[in-house]
């Protein structure tokens, strides 16, 4: 049976005493906690653990992580303890203030705009998640995949493939197939429209409430909530924070206990405000498309109009960039043509002295790992051909190495 997580467990085991139960009087995760008879646990002294010098110095070494040779780390660095220090008589005394966040805007492939906080505000986040990431992620499902410690993107596509094998009877053919990836079922694919622009800042720390009761560490939350500046005040938060990451699983915690416990769906996966769900009837899952729609509107989302809709399993799922049938995976054409472009870039760059041939295999060692998870085998020998191109005059030993790559 489900336990109140919507993970399972023996039907003759007893439930466990300390799940969480998030959002206000009669939430859909209180009432699912009443139901299952479990108790309702809450924190109240935990300000005094994010604040403290050992919990700074941990956030400070995870910040710097990748980012060492950046100037302003060195230059914080030079100076540490007393910029810690100072940090920690500033959060002690509630006078800590965020500084302006740095927006831009990349495009790989869709265009977003990213707003990065502060060094020293990247070490505030990470020693408020060191506190308080563990106390909720316990309570999130087992099927939320985004910004998890063993979960990830490849996680969730072999949960996904349990999942299409559950729901197509281990690949049974609809009639009249004209390929063996023509299986039974369907599923629907939706996600959030405007997801980080439209979280409700209200709504979140409402839903925080229920879990934490410590006054001091809600100031802080709502501070590092309020830094987000755009139009509408009290809403959104930014791309690029990684207590957005953290905040963004606690809000959509909501809808994934209306998921599997009030619609009872079993083959639901959401990355971050991308989700799936499986069944072996379109009507079924048409019905659920709409109470989805309705719930979201409770806190103040939407499902976005063009990118929530209902397929049969054999036109394959587009999930996580990949395009998913029943005997295999595809990239999606929108990230082929970004390789390919990226492709482009480096050789102008190569030939201009710009960019190291280092630089060039960093960059395409990452996507190798991404395309390895699809059937790719001619969409990378195609790569390496063209990469191979750049590299003319280069040691036999670098062109080992591509091979190396492709092969492993």
């Amino acid at each position: 049976m489900l336990d109140v997580n919507g993970n399972w467990r023996p039907s003759n085991s007893k439930p466990r005493q300390d799940y969480a139960v998030l959002g206000g009087t009669g939430s859909v995760a209180s009432r699912i906690a009443l139901r299952a008879g479990t108790i309702m646990k809450t924190y109240k002294k935990l300000y005094g653990n994010v604040c403290s010098l050992k919990n700074l110095v941990l956030a400070f070494r995870k910040a710097k992580k990748g980012k060492g040779h950046m100037q302003y780390v060195k230059d914080f660095e030079s100076v540490l303890e007393d910029n810690l220090v100072q940090l920690k008589c500033e959060l002690e005394t509630l006078s800590y203030e965020p500084m302006p966040l740095r927006n831009f805007v990349t495009r790989d492939p869709k265009t977003r705009l990213i707003s990065a906080p502060h060094f020293r505000d990247r070490i505030v986040h990470h020693a408020l998640c060191n506190v308080i990431e563990p106390i909720f992620d316990r309570i999130f499902i087992y099927d939320s995949y985004a910004s998890r410690k063993g979960k990830g993107t490849h996680a969730a596509l072999r949960r996904l493939d349990c999942f299409k094998r559950k729901v197509s009877c281990n690949g049974r053919l609809i009639k009249k197939a004209s390929n063996n990836n023509m299986v039974v079922g369907y599923y629907l694919k939706a996600d959030i429209r405007h997801y980080f622009a439209s979280v409700d800042h209200d709504t979140l720390l409402n839903i925080i409430k229920n879990k934490i009761k410590d006054e001091n560490l809600l100031w802080l939350v709502s501070k590092v909530l309020r830094c987000y500046d755009q139009s509408s005040e009290g809403i959104g938060m930014p791309i690029g924070s990684l207590t957005s990451q953290l905040f963004a699983n606690i809000y959509l915690n909501e809808m994934d206990y209306f998921v599997k416990h009030n619609l009872r769906a079993r083959n639901y996966i959401r990355y971050m405000d991308d989700f799936i769900i499986m069944h072996e009837s379109k009507e079924m899952l048409l019905g659920w498309k709409g109470k989805i729609a309705d719930f979201l509107a409770t806190i103040k989302l939407e499902l976005h109009p063009e990118k929530s809709d209902i397929f049969p399993l054999h036109k394959g799922a587009g999930f996580l960039g990949y395009r998913i049938f029943y005997h295999y995976k595809l990239l999606k054409k929108s990230n082929l043509r970004a390789i390919n472009k990226r492709l482009e870039k480096h050789k102008e760059l190569y030939e201009k002295n710009e960019i190291s041939y280092e630089k060039i295999m960093q960059s395409i060692k990452s996507w190798m790992a991404y395309a390895r998870y699809a059937n790719t085998y001619g969409v990378r020998r195609e790569t390496i051909r063209k990469v191979n191109q750049l590299i003319v005059g280069e040691r036999l030993s670098n062109q080992s190495n591509i091979y190396y790559m492709f092969h492993s």
